[in-house]
């Protein structure tokens, strides 16, 4: 059976024409017919364009004649109003067809190349701002680890020995050595602006550092 299905603003259809081949029966006769179930369908309050949409088409002469076009409802109202063969084989011609077009939409479509150009273009600019995101969340992130995180445990034994071998090095005697410590660790707070050498920042370790080796104590008492 030579059945077209089509997409008539989403919604598939097929021709009267075209149903009436299907099933060996006069175009005219068909029409008649379907006049019949719309006027019941208007009766009952049903849409009938659910079923049969009015349409024209244009015969070898040009002129402009009447036709329907059926959705799968109106294909399965006119198959059921048949027996024997005939209704088995246009029901199975029209389910067919309208399965075949329903999935022929669900499936991707495939791109043509400037379609596939453009897409590629979009995915690219995307890209660049994910790019643009992510670098702006690693700068965030170095920030808060060079301005927030103060310094490990190891790292505040490199200050405390440095501030050792400061000490000693000016001083021998114990007594006085105690007392260039606390200078020291007290011009430490001040000079970084911390409660505790402990408290430090990260990034500020090598300046800390450079900043005990060339201390030089207020007295020596």
């Amino acid at each position: 059976m030579n059945l077209k299905v089509v997409s008539l603003e989403g919604q598939l259809v097929t021709d009267s024409r075209d149903v009436a081949l299907s099933i060996n029966r006069e175009h005219n006769s068909l029409m008649k017919s379907i006049r019949g179930y719309i006027q019941h369908l208007t009766q009952g309050k049903i849409a009938h364009s659910n079923f049969f949409i009015e349409s024209i088409y244009q015969d070898s002469t040009g002129r402009s004649l009447p036709c329907y076009l059926l959705t799968k409802k109106g294909c399965n109202m006119v198959a059921n109003k048949m027996t024997g063969e005939k209704g088995v084989l246009f029901t199975a011609a029209y389910v067919t067809k309208f399965e075949e077009m329903e999935e022929a939409f669900k499936a991707p479509r495939v791109l043509t190349e400037r379609e596939q150009l453009e897409a590629s273009m979009k995915l690219s600019l995307s890209n660049s701002e994910d790019v643009k995101e992510l670098k702006g969340e690693v700068v965030e992130i170095r920030d808060m680890v060079e301005n927030q995180i103060t310094l490990d445990h190891g790292e505040q034994r490199r200050i405390q020995k440095a501030v050792a071998i400061k000490v000693y090095s000016l001083e021998s005697d114990k007594t006085k050595q105690g007392k260039l410590f606390a200078e020291l660790h007290r011009e430490i707070k001040d000079r970084f602006g911390v409660s505790s050498y402990k408290d430090v920042k990260r990034k500020e370790l090598q300046s800390a550092i450079r900043y005990v080796e060339s201390w030089v104590p207020k007295r020596v008492s």
